[in-house]
């Protein structure tokens, strides 16, 4: 959104910025404090919370913030934020009470601990951006009914490719054209993928195994997807979606059958993927107009003969774009992705590889499980297991390679604030 520079330059100049508070300092936590204290004006990250403290001072020093203080209690983080230093604390939920926090930005990759952080901020009457595709997947869309309550906005981010869809999505939209996919250009899929074929990406990049391994195993891309489903109410045409092999991403239009996507199983249009197209690793939105008026314009400008065009991304800088979200939700209450309604998708877990009874599950980028998205409807009618709810779970029984498990074949950990959200929002929405 260009206009946002325009807007923050404003704050900047009044000496009003943005507030930031940070929970995470891991990969993606450590470049977002990078971006913001270097590059972002009109915007000011007071504090960042991590379970190790050195992490997040390493955060600030790093990008060149030398007045770093440790604070423990609320007192001592607002007090922090008036003088002007910057606030390091292990106790996240300082960062959602305090006073002169504008947004919360929460950059962690665990499940469980994000639901408590997102939920902990809406209850505090702070906006959010929510950086876990995997949480929002799984709780996003009774989270949003929360954020609605308290009238604060929950968002994923701008940059992540669920962000950069969302972007491109409403971009085709607003100059007339209706997008009846809204996909992903992967370059890599092999749902056999663990931390240990991992371990050498992981390491070059600065990455946990489990974290690449969601990128190379599919799981990640279910998830993100399923947010965009969420956000636009697009369902898929088939379970794991039809994810075509393209050279390049505007032969995508040959792999899909107009007919089918018209109708887009009743929602309107359908969430998907292309295999190693390029230019990736991008978005991409199919948008269709018969408009015979617009037909000859768009050859004109090598777009197609129609009616089915092309518009596509070719990158996604998640790190340097989260502060332009958190930007659009205080400024113009705009949220980059979040759910229209209830869940329109979901992503559920298949087994890697023959699973014995007794094992425990070791959820999203691990050993043993894979997640695949399907429609909601499907997935509750199946009593499927889902991805975000499965870490911990422990088996009843044998479960083949590449099966489907369900909740009947596991026990549930105890206590999970994760699983009563969900729990929620399934009767909030009357999900049978």
């Amino acid at each position: 959104m260009v206009i946002l520079d325009t807007a923050l330059g404003k704050r900047h100049e009044e000496g009003n910025p943005i507030r930031v508070g940070l929970v995470g300092a891991g990969f993606i936590g450590y470049s977002v404090a990078l971006q913001i204290v270097k590059h972002v004006k009109g915007m000011r990250l007071v504090a960042i919370s991590n379970r190790t403290l050195e992490k997040a001072e390493k955060a600030f020093r790093e990008a060149g913030v030398n007045a770093i203080e440790t604070v423990e209690t609320l007192g001592q983080l607002e007090e922090s934020i008036a003088k002007g230093r910057s606030a390091i604390t292990e106790d996240y939920q300082i960062l959602c009470k305090a006073g002169g926090i504008d947004v919360i930005i929460e950059a962690t990759c665990d499940v469980e601990f994000t639901a408590h952080v997102a939920l902990d901020a809406i209850q505090n009457n702070k906006h959010i951006v929510v950086m876990n595709a995997d949480t929002d997947a799984t709780v996003g869309p009774i989270l949003k009914v929360y954020a609605d309550r308290a009238g604060v906005v929950m968002s994923a981010t701008d940059g992540d490719q669920p962000g950069t869809i969302m972007n491109l999505y409403r971009w085709v939209k607003s100059i007339g054209y209706q997008p009846i996919v809204a996909g992903n250009m992967k370059g890599l899929q092999d749902f056999y993928r663990t931390p240990d074929t991992q371990k050498e990406f992981a390491a070059k990049y600065g990455l946990s195994p489990k974290m690449a391994t969601s990128f190379a195993d599919g799981t990640k891309m279910s998830m993100e997807n399923t947010l965009v489903a969420n956000a636009t109410g697009f369902g898929v045409g088939v379970r794991g979606m039809y994810g075509p092999k393209c050279k390049h991403v505007t032969e995508a239009t040959e792999h899909f059958s107009l007919e089918a996507l018209l109708d887009g199983n009743g929602k309107g249009g359908i969430v998907d993927y292309t295999l190693g197209a390029e230019p990736g690793p991008g978005v991409f939105v199919l948008g269709y107009s018969e408009n015979p008026q617009k037909q000859p314009y768009m050859q004109y400008y090598k777009q197609g003969e129609g009616p089915l065009y092309v518009f596509y991304t070719p990158y996604h800088l998640a790190s340097w774009e989260v502060p332009l979200t958190a930007a659009r939700i205080v400024l113009f209450r705009d949220a980059a992705v979040t759910p229209i309604g209830g869940p329109v998708c979901d992503a559920l877990s298949v087994a890697k590889r023959d699973l014995k009874a007794g094992e425990v599950l070791d959820g999203i980028g691990g050993f043993n499980s894979y997640g695949m998205i399907d429609n909601t409807d499907v997935c509750r009618q199946e009593n499927l297991l889902l991805m975000g709810l499965s870490e911990g779970c422990r088996l009843k029984r044998d479960i083949p390679k590449d099966h489907v498990m369900t909740n009947a074949d596991v026990e549930m950990p105890e206590g999970r604030l994760i699983d009563k959200l969900r729990a929620e929002q399934d009767a909030y929405f009357k999900l049978k």
